[in-house]
């Protein structure tokens, strides 16, 4: 039988508690040390997971003997030095995007982890999923355009409110401009498959709406790139109006027919004239696909532990998606 791999988690927020529930029934990824900064966060913790133990500090956590692998799911200004100590203790690491808020530091980072052969991800809930092996085979580059040329990429967001009432548990920082918003939190999720499959791209526009308060996060951006010689639009907002909690649409239209991802995780392809040839598994319902996705990812994790090949990004992908995302931040119309 091969053997566990346990795991530290540093970070009960959300996402902290998403991936508990997630790692419950891996054959072979086994929580079994925790640790959070708001003391209330490890207590509820414990109790919904009696089997964990609590660290008394992040730094403690990653020296526990017997550890394979840490998880990190703090706000960004963490991450790097985080990093560094696991990387200290002989530890493979998962990150939680974005990366960073220090670009200088990344990149020592990422500087470190090429010279040492360091094993590290960030996690873009994407990276594997069908709708972007979708992508790569139909607009990558290796692929045989079965649908032709691509013409024009196009993501849409919507959210009747920023943070969303689910992410109450992760902090206030969510919400702010300095680390938080939705083009870091979500819209990055898109520009990591933009690049992945096009390639870097270039902001040549972008609008952005924010609170006149000085400090709460954007509300609203437009923007036009360029990927690849491809053209890229991009429109999202945070609007009571919007009706629903979330939405988010990406659309691919090439010459002979159109690839859309809706809704994280939903996926259809349609060919010109209305002939529907799926390029695989591409249809179907978008739970089944998300559950595809994030099974897929946790076996992709055991291989990072484990030093072989996989297709997680890796912190200098993570870090070209957040100059993108701080590009668009910045921009002037």
């Amino acid at each position: 039988m091969p053997d566990t791999l346990n795991i530290g988690l540093i970070g009960l927020g959300v996402m902290g508690q998403r991936m508990l529930a997630r790692l419950k029934n891996h054959p072979r990824l086994r929580a079994c040390w925790v640790w959070d900064a708001r003391p209330e966060a490890l207590s509820s913790t414990l109790q919904a997971y009696p089997e964990l133990r609590a660290a008394d500090s992040a730094e403690a956590l990653i020296r526990q003997p017997g550890l394979a692998g840490l998880y990190i799911a703090t706000p960004p200004a963490a991450h790097i030095s985080l990093s560094h100590a696991a990387f200290d203790a002989g530890l493979a690491v998962f990150c939680e995007k974005p990366l960073t808020v220090d670009f200088a530091a990344a990149r020592d980072c990422i500087a470190r982890i090429e010279r040492e052969k360091l094993r590290a991800a960030v996690n873009f809930s994407l990276a594997s999923a069908p709708g972007l092996a979708t992508l790569q085979r139909a607009f990558g580059a290796a692929a045989k355009h079965p649908l032709g040329t691509l013409e024009a990429v196009q993501i849409e967001l919507g959210f009747a409110a920023w943070p969303r009432p689910w992410q109450a548990a992760a902090g206030a920082w969510l919400a702010e401009r300095t680390e938080g918003g939705f083009s870091r939190e979500v819209l990055s999720h898109f520009i990591f498959v933009l690049q992945r499959v096009l390639g870097p791209a270039q902001v040549l526009a972008s609008q952005v709406d924010y609170p006149a308060d000085g400090l709460s996060a954007e509300t609203g951006l437009r923007a036009e790139l360029r990927a690849n010689g491809v053209p890229v639009q991009i429109e999202g907002r945070v609007s009571p109006e919007v009706g629903v909690p979330d939405r988010n649409r990406m659309h691919w239209r090439a010459s002979e027919g159109e690839i859309e991802l809706r809704e994280w995780f939903g996926l259809s392809e349609q060919r010109r004239g209305g002939k529907s040839e799926p390029l695989g598994h591409v249809h179907g319902e978008s739970d089944s696909l998300r559950s595809q996705a994030q099974a897929d990812q946790l076996e992709q994790w055991v291989a990072l532990i484990e030093g072989r090949s996989h297709a997680l990004p890796g912190f200098a992908e993570a870090l070209a998606v957040q100059e993108t995302i701080e590009a668009l931040l910045s921009a002037k119309a």
